[in-house]
């Protein structure tokens, strides 16, 4: 989608996996706190333009940018593009991520797990690595925050199903803890949401889509979540209200 002529913003995100799900309802709640909003997607260019396009019609700056973020010269580039186009970086959430059919460790192949860490966890520390050279006081920056996403299965595990998933989503909370110290004096939050069941397309691409249907008689709660909801805890640890959180994992999961 073609970028109108625009100013640069004080407040400028970037979100992974943008497009769909949660990744687009947190850029539609983050537009209405004032962001600026680059949507980054990998392949749906139309379901990305309609979250910059929604963005846009209630009066926010929004932009698409396309990127593999298991590539990094694909992440470099869309980096670039979002320093040039919207300014500087002040805000990253690394939503991008996939999940698998249903399977059994001793069915899984190596294939598999390289694409479920590549994705998941290369993706999330690469898009992390440019976002603190942009934000780091130590860089010159002005600091910033970053929320990476967790999910409910890093301490349950997700036997049967999917433990590579769960076994991505654990280096991702080690990830969270470690580089939230690490930048602390940086001027830089880092923290995670761990997300329950939520009902987004991400099930159907794991060949289950009523699972967020089926799942709710086991959740205290009695439901599934919804994106908004996640969204508005990854919000909310962006926020100044959230300002001395670092290095930590919200559970958003209806008490499971």
């Amino acid at each position: 989608m073609a970028l109108p002529t625009m100013n640069f913003s004080d407040k400028v995100i970037l979100i992974t996996g943008g497009s769909r799900g949660i990744g687009a309802a947190t850029a539609l709640l983050a537009a209405l706190q004032g962001y600026a909003v680059a949507v980054n997607y990998t392949t749906n260019s139309l379901a990305a333009d309609e979250v910059v396009r929604q963005i846009r019609a209630q009066g926010g700056t929004a932009l698409t940018v396309q990127a593999n973020v298991a590539d990094e010269a694909q992440v470099l580039a869309m980096f670039e593009k979002v320093s040039t186009e919207l300014g500087k970086l002040t805000a990253l959430v690394n939503n991008a991520g996939v999940v698998d059919v249903a399977a059994r460790v001793d069915q899984m192949d190596v294939a598999r797990w390289k694409r479920m860490f590549d994705i998941n966890v290369i993706g999330t520390m690469l898009c992390a690595r440019e976002a603190v050279r942009r934000m780091s006081t130590r860089h010159g920056g002005a600091g910033g925050a970053i929320v990476n996403m967790s999910s409910a299965v890093a301490i349950l595990g997700a036997a049967g199903q999917y433990v590579d998933y769960a076994a991505a989503k654990g280096a991702i909370e080690a990830f969270t803890i470690g580089l939230g110290r690490e930048v602390a004096a940086e001027a830089i939050r880092v923290n995670a949401v761990r997300p329950g069941i939520v009902d987004t397309e991400i099930h159907a691409s794991g060949g289950q889509p009523d699972r967020a249907r089926l799942a709710a008689p086991l959740i205290p709660m009695q439901r599934a979540g919804r994106a908004e909801e996640v969204a508005q805890a990854i919000v909310w640890l962006l926020s100044d209200a959230a300002s001395y959180t670092t290095g930590s994992i919200l559970d958003v999961t209806g008490g499971r």
